[in-house]
């Protein structure tokens, strides 16, 4: 069942997905943030207990209500039922914010393009860490499929880690997606279930079509695959975790980041990628 109020004229031809659940902390800022777009914005919320529905009913938006699988799913399931018609799609989570440069820079492409064959954007996400902007470490640029025309994109079916597949060209559009992290009981949370659904991922892997398949010499999401699934889960469990910290936080400066950035790219391989490995290990034996 859904909530919608009287479908809106837009100028863009732009439709933005908006995954949410108990957000009530940056839902208004990510929605803020897409006002100046001028176009439909979809809410797809899985049961939130706070704030979060009534903070969507101040804005333009089109409320949608599903059960949470996993984010994959979630975003297939936005695009297609939730009556989308422009040609183009965006995706946001509600931690999430755009640049004012990116926004520009949406604006510009979506209306001023004559690429036919072009698919889709790559867009940089910028972390702010506990006020923090993570900028060193290998954490920023990190590119992510996040517009693409919706005849031409999905998102593929894994339960972490997903990534839009798009079919057909695609190319870098200047400006960042910002994801705000804060609250670190939130940020624990989140990482306990991430580190269980990806260690079921990993013992699950396949070569499905379906899947973003790694290749070093191709898109820097391609490559991240690559290196994730021929380098780093190929070494043995736990001194990977030790290695994934050295290489980020010494050879690639991550120690320029400060005392935020420790604890950042400290926790992102001693506490996430520790319990990665534990889950792997005790999946193995049940």
């Amino acid at each position: 069942m859904n909530q919608t109020k009287e479908a809106k004229n837009t100028h863009l031809d732009l439709t933005a997905v908006v995954l949410t659940y108990n957000e009530e902390m940056n839902l208004e800022e990510c929605l803020n943030s897409l006002v100046p777009l001028n176009c439909r914005i979809v809410a797809v919320d899985s049961g939130s207990k706070d704030k979060t529905i009534d903070i969507l009913k101040n804005f333009d938006v089109d409320i949608y209500h599903k059960e949470f699988h996993n984010y994959g799913d979630q975003r297939n399931w936005a695009q297609q039922n939730t009556g989308i018609n422009t040609e183009w799609v965006l995706h946001l989570d509600a931690d999430e914010r755009l640049t004012e440069k990116l926004r520009e820079n949406i604006l510009n492409a979506l209306t001023n393009t004559n690429d036919e064959e072009l698919a889709g954007y790559l867009i940089s996400r910028r972390t702010i860490f506990m006020g923090k902007f993570i900028k060193h470490g290998g954490h920023y640029p990190v590119y992510h499929n996040r517009i693409f025309r919706l005849s031409k994109g999905s998102c593929e079916a894994r339960l972490y880690d997903q990534h839009f597949i798009v079919d057909g060209k695609v190319k870098p559009l200047d400006g960042d997606i910002i994801d705000v992290t804060d609250d670190l009981k939130v940020w624990f949370e989140r990482h306990m279930k991430w580190a269980e659904r990806e260690a079921s991922q990993v013992l699950l892997e396949s070569r499905s079509s379906k899947l973003v398949q790694g290749k070093f010499t191709g898109t820097p999401i391609e490559r991240r695959r690559w290196l994730k699934n021929n380098l780093y889960y190929k070494m043995p469990l736990f001194f990977r975790c030790l290695v994934y910290f050295v290489i980020r936080y010494f050879f690639r400066m991550g120690v320029l980041d400060g005392y935020r950035g420790f604890i950042f790219h400290f926790l992102h391989a001693f506490w996430y990628r520790f319990k990665v490995d534990i889950y792997i290990l005790k999946k193995r034996f049940n």
